[in-house]
């Protein structure tokens, strides 16, 4: 080898090296200041871990527990107070058709249809018992089954008594 090949070699080498500290340096800055910047949360992926991660229930213990209990129990009767169906009409041709009449025209369930003949045991108990049957459920003895307020909850008594009382006045 001559002598400006070794020069050459010498000095190609040191620029390499020196090539290599600076991008070691430049690697070593780039992860300070990535350190340095707070890491962003993307909103949607902070939302779905709260809702991942929420409580599925409470736990309700003693005298606190049951006044938690009875609280939630009267939000609970108060929203469903402030949702009346149909919206809040008491025609009662109306709740017919839209929930009644799905039991009642077909006799799923052994509902009686508007046949008077399937109503003379029922009226004679009195109407205020078929409002409570209406309002609260009923199971018969023969194993029919009338849910409450027909199977909507937010059925107010008045809009049941009302249908009842169209049913009763449209018997064939």
């Amino acid at each position: 080898m001559r002598n400006y090949d070794l020069e050459f070699l010498k000095r190609f080498s040191m620029i390499i090296g020196l090539l290599a500290l600076v991008t070691l340096g430049l690697i070593l800055l780039a992860i300070y200041l990535h350190r340095q910047l707070p890491p962003e949360i993307s909103p949607t992926a902070a939302r779905r871990t709260a809702e991942r991660i929420h409580p599925v229930g409470a736990v309700y213990a003693g005298d606190t527990g049951a006044a938690a209990q009875a609280a939630a129990a009267a939000a609970a009767a108060a929203k469903a107070a402030s949702q009346v169906a149909y919206g809040g009409t008491t025609d009662g041709a109306v709740i017919y058709q839209n929930l009644c009449g799905a039991c009642h025209t077909t006799g799923v369930g052994q509902a009686p249809t508007l046949d008077r003949a399937q109503w003379n045991a029922r009226i004679a108990q009195g109407t205020e018992t078929m409002y409570r049957h209406a309002i609260e459920g009923f199971t018969g003895p023969d194993g029919g089954i009338m849910p409450p307020r027909g199977g909507n909850p937010s059925l107010t008594d008045e809009q049941v008594q009302v249908t009842v009382d169209w049913m009763l006045a449209n018997l064939k």
